[in-house]
């Protein structure tokens, strides 16, 4: 039985109220709360995606802030003296050693570090899977293109967090990590000594570029993601969330629950299922044995070095670019084997940050859309997506050609060109298989739309004939497969000059590319006509 006094209560409530009060009338946090509390969101599975980035990056600072009490970022030189037999009485750095008391020594040290780096690998993909997501179903459109490059430059930053965080240790994996970037910058002309010079403060490996990596890591980069993030759901806030077609869903109207209390009891439920994930995945399968590679040193470089996976692409770029490439320009010599990934990974990054723009360009569409695409229904997006994917797919795959060719028992030179080949074919080949079958979908989508489904039953006509009966639609399905819209190419119009400028041409050239190949929905007047034919 309770011993609290009605007074008792009653006081503790007037206290909260006052002290609610109190704070409303100084910050009209009241009215911020109440406006985000009716804010609708649609429920969808694939709609987690970016929760799961938010709550992994929650998990990464918790973890972090726990191992910067240990972890020493200092290069200078000592003998650890710890538990791990293999590795006692080893010279390495201090940044090294430290890693290895918090891994051997700490309570609980080594699982925190484990649930560090998964965390880290989670917060990533599931940045680049929302991305896709989001992508496919033309969520990027007005009035979001901005929050798309948002986005776009927070998974730059994760994966920027992620390479400062994987070279801290000063391991070999690390080291030989750094020491490509030592290469790729002073493989370029003119600026490429003093940029090495400046980030490493000196020749490589520099005398304290732990010591700025973790400045990077805890302080700046941390920083920005926090920055990026608020900007994001800002924008979300603003714009109202997308949904997908369903009933009583429009372009003004948002079918969901409000986040209080709803979502946020769910949100809440759902940070600590993957908090939980994280911490089952950390206990139980073991991540960067730094043990086991022991302190840098370029000796020791094994076939089995293997970056991040997020940093992948960029190692199987400098892999697959060929050989042999320089030229002397101006008296410098221009490395074009590590100058040309540069430049091909910067393309690939400017148009997807900028793809939001160009198909608004092209497609001349100014409306907000805030219900999202089917991506048979975009059937030349949903196609470049593909072959985007399939490109990063190459480069990805070539961080790991000499594993590849080791595990398939063939030659390096075989898989380097295989790999070359997937590179430039292989968006290509996706591109037009991916169309193909968008189109096959749509053209299935509007014969059901018309005739209904299959039902497998075989009847036979008064005059003989055998014919199979199809099952009329519902109206919601039927508005389903026929609810997106048709765009047709631009048509290119003289100015008042009566002249037709080249940026028209090359925009009417693109147009029709992008449109050219479509199914057009069946009309209201053609589905009546199946209707009375049916019947």
């Amino acid at each position: 039985m309770s011993n609290t006094t009605p007074e008792l209560k009653a006081g503790s409530a007037s206290f909260t109220a006052k002290a609610a009060n109190y704070l409303d009338e100084r910050t009209k946090i009241g009215v911020a709360v109440r406006e985000f509390g009716r804010k609708v969101f649609p429920d969808h599975w694939s709609f987690l995606l970016g929760e799961v980035a938010l709550y992994s990056f929650v998990v990464v600072l918790l973890s972090g802030t726990f191992l910067t009490l240990f972890f020493q970022a200092s290069m200078v030189e000592t003998h650890w003296d710890g538990p791990f037999a293999p590795m006692k009485g080893v010279e390495m750095s201090a940044a090294m050693a430290s890693t290895l008391d918090i891994s051997f020594s700490i309570r609980g040290g080594l699982l925190v570090r484990q649930l560090h780096h998964w965390a880290a690998l989670l917060f990533v993909a599931s940045i680049g899977l929302h991305m896709l997501r989001v992508f496919f179903t033309g969520a990027f459109r007005k009035p979001r293109e901005l929050n798309w490059v948002v986005g776009f430059v927070l998974f730059i930053l994760a994966m920027a967090e992620g390479f400062t965080g994987y070279s801290l240790p000063d391991d070999v994996l690390s080291g030989n990590g750094l020491r490509i970037i030592d290469g790729i910058m002073k493989a370029i002309p003119v600026v490429g000594t003093w940029l090495s010079y400046l980030f490493f403060g000196g020749e490589f490996p520099g005398t304290d570029i732990v010591g700025r990596l973790y400045m990077l890591h805890i302080m700046v980069l941390p920083a920005m993601v926090i920055l990026f993030i608020a900007l994001h759901l800002t924008f979300v806030v603003i714009h109202k969330h997308t949904q997908y077609p369903g009933p009583g869903r429009t372009q003004e109207n948002v079918v969901g629950f409000p986040v209080l209390p709803v979502y946020a009891a769910k949100a809440g439920g759902f940070f600590f299922i993957v908090f939980g994930v994280l911490v089952l995945i950390a206990a139980t399968f073991s991540i960067n044995p730094i043990w086991n590679y022991g302190p840098y040193d370029p000796s020791p470089v094994s076939a089995g070095t293997q970056p991040d996976w997020y940093i992948g692409f960029a190692d199987g770029a400098l892999r697959l670019v060929p050989p042999g490439l320089e030229t002397e320009w101006f008296g410098y010599t221009w490395s074009w084997n590590m100058l040309l990934p540069l430049l091909v990974i910067g393309i690939f990054f400017v148009l997807v940050a900028c793809y939001p723009f160009i198909e608004a360009w092209v497609t001349g569409d100014k409306r907000e859309h805030h219900i999202l695409d089917r991506p048979r229904n975009a059937p030349t997006r949903t196609a470049i997506g593909a072959a985007g994917v399939t490109f990063y797919a190459a480069l990805w795959a070539g961080a790991s050609s000499d594993l590849m060719a080791t595990h398939f028992q063939s030659s390096l030179e075989f898989m380097i060109h295989m790999l070359q080949f997937s590179l430039v074919f292989g968006p290509i080949i996706a591109f037009v298989i991916t169309k193909r079958i968008c189109l096959a979908l749509q053209k299935k989508d509007r014969s059901i739309a018309l005739h209904g489904w299959e039902s497998a039953r075989i009847v036979r006509l008064p005059g003989g004939k055998f014919t199979e009966v199809h099952e009329e639609l519902s109206e919601h399905e039927r508005w389903q497969l026929v609810s997106y819209h048709d765009y047709a190419p631009l048509i290119v119009r003289p100015d008042a000059n009566g002249k037709i400028s080249v940026g028209q041409k090359v925009r009417a050239a693109v147009s029709r590319f992008f449109f050219e190949d479509r199914i057009v929905p069946p009309t209201q007047t053609e589905i009546e006509q199946a209707k009375h034919d049916h019947h």
